[in-house]
């Protein structure tokens, strides 16, 4: 992205998380399930594929274990890419612009 002088805003989600309602807000009317890291140790010990969370309950464990959410989380106007999707990467959805961007 920085290659194709994209204007990035970065967070820290390890040094700086997120709150409840920075996450509610971020989340808005997508699924909660989308946000979740399938790979997290929490997210495979509770076993949230057989048995998701509500979305209050992801919410809350995303504020208080920021590794449960899927990153990096990228926003370019309406459009979000969830996770790495090297696919995506190649595409002009990463062209010239602001973008907002979470990692760890």
């Amino acid at each position: 992205m920085l290659e194709k002088k994209a204007e990035l805003e970065e967070r820290d989600l390890g040094k700086q998380p997120l709150t409840v309602a920075e996450l509610d807000a971020l989340i808005g009317s997508r699924s909660h399930l989308d946000f979740l890291n399938s790979k997290n140790a929490l997210y495979r010990a509770r076993k949230m594929k057989e048995h998701p969370p509500s979305r209050e309950e992801a919410i809350r464990l995303m504020a208080t274990e920021p590794n449960l959410i899927r990153r990096p989380i990228l926003r370019r106007g309406s459009q979000w890419v969830l996770g790495f999707d090297a696919e995506k990467l190649k595409t002009d959805f990463f062209s010239a612009g602001n973008w907002w961007f979470l990692e760890t």
